[in-house]
């Protein structure tokens, strides 16, 4: 028996620290959001938030975008 694999897509996720808490944001899924208290657990919820979104989306009959959103970190001198 071969074993079938469920296709990926990775999304770009910008998290940001708020004063007591995290969130964070899929841009190329609008409206999927999500908060916690730490880092980590931001990390856990907004994974399972693009499940359930992508879910939704697929159950509503829409068609789930292909990821297109880069993220990247830019290095400046600080002032």
């Amino acid at each position: 028996m071969t074993g079938s694999t469920v296709p990926t897509r990775k999304y770009a996720v910008v998290f940001e620290k708020a004063s007591h808490n995290w969130a964070a944001y899929v841009p190329d899924l609008p409206g999927c959001v999500t908060t916690g208290k730490t880092l980590d657990e931001t990390r856990r919820l907004i994974a399972e938030a693009i499940e359930f979104h992508i879910e939704g989306m697929l159950l509503h009959g829409e068609e789930v975008p292909e990821p297109t959103t880069v993220a990247d970190t830019i290095e400046v001198p600080a002032a």
